[in-house]
């Protein structure tokens, strides 16, 4: 009883907060990047701290660099919740298993197989209690986004970067779908936020967006959308991850438009023929895929035209402690120019402000 007036109380605070907001409070909340330090004291903690703050970001993204160790992992996110109390920052990270993980044995954290090798070897029952351990050990830490499940169905063998390090739970969609509703349940009893990724199907390429450009023409085909089908039909999709992946029938005008990018599958296939009204994030926007062939500015307005809502950059590429004043500017800037443009960042501030009310 106690619990639910307490969530009550929370979604209240943030509906008010979300009526009271400015448009650039709004397009702050959009933004989520990665930052330098693993310590409290350092500079890129604390240009962090000082945007969250200030409401020009709306959460971190944790890479392995991040993390010296456990106790100071759980310093820095309690810093950098306490800087935004009203709308609690998206602290996330990738933490699949296997070799997708932030937090590793290294510094104390328990790991846990693949995907691949974890359907081989559990029932989708025993492959939620896998992760549930792992999701009480993340939230006790201070996070509240795991950039998971991987939706992605194994079809290509050869594949570079999901089948070469086990990250699907299968070729099959409907084993794809038991895990992912593993994952997602563990998950959720724990307090945290999940990702479906990378739609619309990263499994049949035959490259890497991390390097350059992804073209899935040939071999993608529309089983790819079962996983996501099925699970924003439960209710059971969080946020869904949208991948640097071109496909020559969903292009949009002439260019070769990945579906980061693509209103035609934002807007059209994940929105309008899958029903997901939920928040849509980006795949790392300084991948190769896209930093190869975008500029900063063609990428932010892009995405967000497309129907984008979460705009995350691992500020790896050229690291920038400025990246996110750069962005929130480019925002900004075009809202001003089209009314249109800045009532996509006020429909992307609900959906933020809508899930974050989950958030304990």
């Amino acid at each position: 009883m106690l619990r639910s007036f307490l969530a009550l109380f929370a979604l209240i605070a943030l509906s008010t907060a979300a009526s009271a907001a400015t448009l650039e409070q709004m397009a702050g909340q959009m933004i989520i990047v990665g930052f330098e330090g693993d310590g409290t004291n350092d500079a890129g903690v604390g240009a962090i701290t000082q945007d969250l703050a200030a409401g020009r970001l709306g959460g971190v993204m944790y890479l392995k660099k991040n993390v010296s160790n456990l106790a100071t992992v759980r310093e820095m996110n309690t810093m950098f919740r306490a800087a935004a109390p009203d709308l609690p920052p998206f602290i996330t990270l990738d933490q699949e298993g296997g070799a997708v993980e932030r937090l590793t044995k290294d510094v104390g954290f328990t790991e846990i197989p693949n995907a691949a090798s974890v359907a081989a070897r559990n029932a989708p029952d025993e492959a939620e209690a896998i992760y549930a351990r792992m999701a009480k050990a993340i939230a006790a830490e201070g996070f509240s986004v795991n950039f998971g499940p991987v939706a992605d169905l194994n079809t290509n063998p050869e594949n570079q970067i999901i089948a070469r390090f086990g990250r699907s739970f299968s070729a099959d969609p409907e084993t794809v779908i038991a895990y992912d509703a593993a994952f997602i349940k563990a998950h959720r009893a724990a307090g945290l936020v999940t990702a479906l990724k990378h739609f619309p199907g990263h499994g049949s390429s035959t490259a890497d967006s991390h390097e350059g450009f992804v073209d899935i023409t040939r071999s993608w085909s529309e089983d790819e959308l079962k996983p996501y089908r099925a699970l924003i039909g439960a209710g059971m999709a969080d946020m869904v991850m949208v991948g640097h992946l071109y496909h020559a029938d969903y292009a949009d005008g002439d260019g070769e438009t990945p579906s980061s990018l693509s209103q035609r599958w934002i807007e059209g296939v994940l929105r309008q023929e899958l029903g997901f009204d939920g928040v849509v994030i980006s795949d790392d926007l300084e991948m190769g895929a896209i930093r190869d062939h975008f500029s900063l500015e063609e990428t932010v307005t892009g995405a967000v035209r497309a129907g984008m809502d979460i705009l995350l950059f691992s500020n790896t590429a050229d690291y920038r402690p400025g990246l996110p004043a750069e962005v929130l500017a480019i925002l900004l800037a075009e809202a001003a120019a089209d009314p249109a443009f800045a009532a996509r960042i006020e429909q992307s501030y609900a959906r933020i402000v809508a899930l974050k009310a989950r958030l304990d």
